[in-house]
């Protein structure tokens, strides 16, 4: 585990491959059979005790996750609590659902006498949840909660770039009263654990966020069993700028949805048209704000702008930039390592953005997953 705000080492964690896989798929198995059949008000009882354990470990969980994939403190306290309050919704949405049952049931209306019909909610089983680095156990919840809810098993595999928080959780869980087996973490690459996982003929549901490539790769495993999958993957939003608009909420607006998380979010506006009759003062203020943007240490309170999450990550993204350098595109502001002596070893990138991109560029159609915007 690599810190990537100076590249140091800070830890390490399981290389899982499919045996530890087929470990977690079979313990399972057997934790299935018995949370499948528990009331829903034990259920809901179970994700509330979730949830005051995340509460209880909030600072030491931001921090952890800010140390393993470098957002701004204040962004990882933030979605510290909103995973307590996600398994305090889905514990909710138990009880109202299934109330003291393990499964719910409701007549259904039919149009002929002859037949009667009933809807029958009852848990599918064992689920697999493969979940990205850039909200490490935010995304990990939005699956996990909604999953245990339903009565399912899971199997989790973070990140390998981001894992540290999702084992907490696993802690979490058993001090909650989650039966043994119900909920597993294997942590390791993709290529092994994850793919073992998204084949293994026990598992009943893949749901994966990521990548375009790899989830079609996901998707074709699945297929071979005809195994349900849920896909999430990525995109390339778009932000208009109107003429009538509050230009400095715009401005405001522009800067949050492009390098909020350090840039590295799906829902980035990395794009932006801007009307042509307040396009210079705009563009004046953008690169005013921009520059202003604190960066650094994101431990520090008060950074609003940390690494990229790995060298890996930092090499796509500068390529990136460097090509649209090279094609001479504007560069209004940043696309260079800040010069500050505490950014030297770390992953960083100015805030950066480019004006009057052809719309058929890279930098302009493919997802940046970094803090670069392109402004129309």
């Amino acid at each position: 585990v690599v810190n990537p705000h100076d590249n140091r080492v800070i830890g390490a964690v399981g290389a899982g491959d499919a045996r530890d896989v087929d470990d977690a798929v079979r313990a399972a198995r057997k934790g299935f059979a018995v949370w499948s059949a528990t009331p829903g008000t034990e259920r809901s009882r179970v994700l509330r005790n979730i949830a005051r354990g995340i509460e209880r470990r909030k600072d030491a969980l931001a921090a952890l996750e800010t140390a393993d994939m470098d957002k701004p403190i204040e962004e990882s306290a933030w979605d510290i609590d909103d995973v307590a309050a996600c398994f305090d919704y889905y514990a909710e949405r138990c009880e109202q659902v299934f109330g003291g049952e393990a499964y719910a049931v409701e007549d259904v209306k039919l149009p002929m006498d002859e037949f009667t019909g009933q809807l029958r909610r009852e848990a599918l089983g064992v689920v697999g949840l493969i979940t990205p680095w850039n909200y490490p156990l935010r995304m990990a919840t939005w699956k996990v909660a909604p999953a245990l809810a339903s009565g399912c098993a899971v199997v989790l595999k973070p990140s390998e770039l981001a894992s540290l928080s999702c084992q907490v959780l696993g802690d979490v869980c058993v001090e909650a009263g989650l039966p043994t087996g119900a909920f597993n973490v294997v942590t390791g690459t993709g290529v092994a654990a994850g793919a073992a996982l998204c084949a293994h003929r026990d598992v009943d549901k893949i749901s994966f966020t990521g990548s375009l490539a790899t989830g079609k790769v996901i998707m074709a495993t699945c297929a071979r069993d005809v195994k349900p999958v849920s896909l999430e993957l990525g995109g390339k939003s778009a932000l208009v700028v109107f003429d009538d608009c509050d230009l400095d909420k715009a401005v405001e607006w522009a800067l949050f949805g492009c390098f909020w998380t350090n840039g590295q979010i799906c829902s980035a506006t990395s794009r932006v048209f801007v009307h042509a009759a307040i396009r210079d003062r705009f563009l004046a203020r953008l690169k005013e704000a921009a520059e202003a943007i604190p960066y650094g240490n994101p431990s520090v309170e008060g950074c609003r702008l940390g690494p990229l999450v790995s060298a890996g990550q930092y090499k796509k993204v500068t390529e990136m930039v460097r090509k649209a350098k090279r094609a001479r595109y504007t560069l209004l502001t940043g696309g260079s390592k800040p010069p500050s002596p505490e950014c030297k070893d770390g992953f960083y990138l100015e805030p950066t953005v480019f004006v009057d991109v052809p719309l058929d560029a890279e930098i302009w159609r493919e997802e940046i997953f970094g803090p670069v915007m392109c402004v129309k």
